[in-house]
């Protein structure tokens, strides 16, 4: 070797010994991440396992994980509904106890048997690269000697190339010395070559071919870029670095580059390797949160506030639908995924052991609750056919608002006792509703008869002619004897019907004083001395008008402040306090007729 061979740049052999740490570095994690089987059923499971245990070659530990998680998946699953089907049957839920399982004791067996074949053949494993290993060396120390014969080399290059064929035969080794064996065998395999003196033809050919075979290797790890399956691509990557290091030294100006190739194909596949148990890695962290967030969920349940059954019911739909949610959700972080199962689990049975304590207790209150809804299902059952339809609606209102308050009865009896009550009730709503549809149907009628007769008192309004007194007294009484009119309608139509009634009588009303005043003059003068006696009389009853008016005044004030609106007493008597100011006017008038009589005649006779 020549003095200077430090100096040089890295060889093939010292670039590839620098770089052993990338392959190693990228190998599978030692925790399984293999997603769950498509297996659905646990015997499915067993005969994958029995398949596996018959079979000669090395057994994948990242498959019999996963077929391990799954099995005790299921067998969670088929526990878990037998022990809500016990404490929904009434039973303790710290007296339960799961049947034995007949496939976990076949499943245990199965494992069993095919963990004694792993390590007997892990055993016969490290055996045979302990003999792999001690061939090596004796390969390397014949190296060395034809290294340092001084024989010439070109002699040796025959039983070289054997040793070099043996070399490739020879498989694993011990991992701790990969390293070492191979630094060792590329160091004597680089001094032999640099001591062959072959003739330029015969070592360019040799350059070449090794060049050929490395070229097809960069290929194949160049194609793996796009292989689907990541995993088995970095398997077969693993495999080309083992051929990559068997094959001889190329040409030592295309040494550094066709080594750069092959390294920049071999990162790319194991980067793609790393992010794929990166990417498992963070959707079983998410896996984890979710699920987490479903055990805080539960464990925060507020017990002190669920009294009634709807409570306990309506949680139970919660902690179901959870449980549901729990089982779409994938596998969280291995060493975490039995953790947190056992707190969901937890938080489960301390639901239904407090929902199972809470109902136990309240069995006796149950029966008492049960005997009062009997009571009130009688007592509704004997107002269905009532025609009392406000009194007896009341009073079934009131038991539906006692039934609310009234707490819950044996499930068993829940749906049965509800129907009867209910069906008393809705009896005596559908013959209400029969009747009310009916009582609506003449209270339109009335409606519209009340609208004719509107119609009529307003064309006597609206006439030019002296107003007929008694067609409005007929239209007055044929409207009184009309029934209800529709709640909605009432106000309205007796508003309009009022306006009209109190305009004609006001006419009326102004046409009779006339009348009476025109009358009262014709006749004053007959009277003779008897006017003063006519005065006095109508001064007397002026007076006693007035005290009337009055009396009915305060007696409205207090009916107004104590009365609803539409009260027909306090109409009625705005209606005679009215006419009785048009009366009192007219005997206003009258005096006042029988003054401008007196004074005349006294001015006649201070004439004469």
């Amino acid at each position: 070797m020549d003095s200077n061979e430090t100096n040089r740049p890295l060889t093939e052999a010292q670039v590839e010994t620098t770089t052993e740490a990338l392959v190693v570095s990228s190998t599978e994690p030692k925790e399984s991440n293999v997603p769950a089987t498509s297996f659905q059923t646990k015997e499915e499971i067993i005969e994958r396992l029995t398949e596996i245990s018959n079979q000669e070659d090395s057994i994948d530990k990242s498959e019999l994980d996963s077929l391990k998680q799954t099995f005790y998946r299921l067998h969670n699953a088929e526990i878990e509904v037998a022990r809500k089907t016990f404490e929904e049957n009434g039973g303790n839920p710290e007296e339960f106890i799961p049947q034995k399982d007949e496939a976990e004791v076949q499943f245990k067996d199965i494992m069993s048997t095919i963990k004694e074949k792993r390590n007997a053949l892990k055993a016969e494993e490290e055996q045979e690269k302990l003999e792999n290993l001690e061939k090596k060396q004796a390969i390397i120390e014949r190296m060395k000697e034809l290294t340092e014969s001084s024989e010439d080399a070109n002699k040796s290059y025959t039983e070289f190339k054997k040793l070099q064929t043996e070399w490739n035969e020879i498989k694993n080794i011990p991992a701790t010395k990969v390293n070492e064996i191979w630094k060792s065998y590329q160091l004597y395999t680089e001094k032999f070559y640099d001591l062959l003196k072959l003739n330029n033809e015969f070592r360019e050919y040799d350059f070449k071919k090794n060049l050929e075979i490395k070229i097809h290797l960069c290929e194949t790890a160049e194609k793996l870029a796009g292989e689907e399956d990541v995993i088995s691509a970095f398997h077969q990557l693993q495999k080309l670095h083992q051929e990559f290091r068997e094959t001889g030294p190329v040409a030592k100006e295309q040494r550094d580059e066709i080594w750069t190739r092959f390294k920049t194909a071999s990162t790319i596949v194991n980067r793609r390797h790393q992010q794929h148990f990166e990417e498992i890695k963070e959707r079983e962290q998410r896996n984890l949160d979710e699920k987490t967030v479903i055990c805080e969920i539960v464990e925060a349940m507020e017990y002190d506030k669920m009294q009634t059954f709807q409570d306990w019911h309506n949680k139970t739909e919660e902690v179901l639908a959870l449980q549901a949610k729990w089982k779409t959700i994938g596998f969280a972080p291995q060493k975490m995924n039995t953790k947190i199962f056992e707190r969901f689990r937890a938080a489960c049975d301390d639901f239904f052991r407090r929902k199972t304590e809470h109902f136990k207790s309240l069995k006796g209150s149950m029966n008492e609750n049960l005997e009062r809804k009997k009571q009130m299902c009688e007592k509704a059952e004997a107002l269905k056919n009532s025609t009392d339809w406000k009194t007896t609606a009341e009073t079934l209102a009131k038991l539906q608002k006692e039934w609310k308050e009234v707490g819950p009865v044996a499930k068993k009896y829940s749906e049965s006792i509800w129907k009867r009550f209910v069906t008393a009730c809705d009896y005596f709503y559908e013959q209400k509703n029969k009747a009310e549809s009916s009582h609506k149907v003449t209270e339109l009628e009335n409606l519209n008869k009340k609208k004719a007769i509107i119609e009529k008192l307003t064309e006597i309004n609206n006439a030019e002619n002296e107003t007929n007194a008694d067609a409005v007294r007929a239209l007055v009484k044929e409207w009184n004897a009309i029934g209800h009119v529709p709640y909605k309608d009432k106000d309205r139509i007796y508003k309009q019907y009022r306006t009209l009634v109190d305009a004609l009588f006001n006419k009326l009303n102004l046409s009779a004083s006339q009348k009476k005043l025109k009358n009262f003059k014709s006749s004053i003068s007959s009277k003779g001395n008897n006017i003063y006696r006519e005065r006095e009389k109508l001064v007397r009853a002026y007076e006693n008008m007035k005290n009337e008016i009055q009396t009915y005044e305060n007696n409205l004030g207090f009916l107004n402040s104590a009365s609803k609106k539409g009260n027909s007493l306090v109409q009625e008597m705005n209606r005679k306090v009215e006419k009785l100011k048009a009366d009192l006017e007219l005997i206003q008038q009258k005096i006042a007729v029988i003054d401008e009589s007196i004074n005349s005649e006294s001015w006649l006779i201070g004439q004469k």
